[in-house]
């Protein structure tokens, strides 16, 4: 599963630029996401026992040249659990689960296209590694991947205004995916404010699954479904502590989805600037 721009994964840092040669950008970071509700295949919220996913990760942006950016998206330590079940007078029917490994890792080379112009644009290809747990814990349930290796091809285009400190990048990707799991169409917008050390932004991702798959969807308490859909919403705030290190946190969530757990997301993170 590629997990980028959206509530539910880390975060990216890019656009349409890319770094300059020797130049990095690394950043530590916390996602959370508790949820006791699920969005079924047609899109309706149900009741699920209250499910949670943490991922605790490294995002590493780095110039090889002025044009080339290698990307990596490494959760090194990824945990789910799954709640106890009790009844109203604490009577104890199902014992809670969890399932601790690494989380599924994304790989991206990132060319840029056009950098000195007034549009900036880049090309990336993202490499999707099935590193997680597709089925673990004590009940078989839970996930902390999705098994299968997929290949996204992205296109992000970003400009910055000037004299205000404002940015706005769009992108488009197709994200071939295999073991019998749909592509998918992935689409995004942000814009951005960028005064001083204070900065803020505001992204809007979307996925399509194109329902090529061979896969019936099953519901399983998490994100790592098969024709997940959604639209997200995910707004950013950090602050630049020093020249090269600063905090940000961002909070996401979905106008609508499909296959995936219906809460909010939460990211903290510190980064550097290399």
């Amino acid at each position: 599963m590629i997990l980028m721009g959206t509530g539910y994964q880390i975060s990216y840092a890019g656009g349409g630029w890319t770094q300059p040669k020797g130049s990095g950008y690394f950043k530590l970071s916390q996602f959370a996401i508790i949820a006791d509700q699920y969005f079924t295949p047609s899109g309706d919220i149900v009741d699920i026992t209250t499910t949670g996913i943490y991922n605790t990760g490294i995002y590493a942006e780095y110039g090889f040249t002025d044009r080339f950016t290698a990307i990596l998206n490494f959760p090194f330590f990824s945990r789910a659990t799954l709640n106890r079940k009790e009844t109203m007078d604490g009577t104890l029917v199902e014992e809670g689960d969890h399932l601790n490994s690494v989380g599924d890792t994304d790989l991206t080379l990132k060319y840029g296209l056009l950098q000195n112009s007034g549009v900036v644009l880049s090309a990336s290809l993202t490499l999707g590694l099935p590193l997680g747990e597709q089925s673990g814990g004590r009940t078989g349930l839970l996930q902390t991947g999705d098994g299968e290796f997929n290949q996204m091809l992205l296109v992000e285009a970003s400009r910055s205004f000037y004299p205000a400190p404002i940015y706005a990048s769009a992108l488009v990707g197709f994200n071939h995916r295999t073991n019998n799991f749909s592509n998918e169409i992935r689409y995004g917008l942000e814009v951005g404010y960028n005064p001083g050390k204070f900065f803020a932004n505001l992204r809007f991702y979307g996925v399509n699954p194109i329902k090529n798959d061979s896969q019936e969807v099953v519901a399983v308490n998490g994100i790592f479904n098969n024709n997940v859909e959604y639209l997200s919403i995910s707004p950013e705030i950090g602050y630049q502590v020093t020249d090269k290190f600063g905090a940000s946190a961002s909070v996401g969530g979905a106008f609508f989805a499909k296959n995936i757990l219906a809460a909010p997301t939460l990211i903290l993170g510190v980064f550097m600037k290399l």
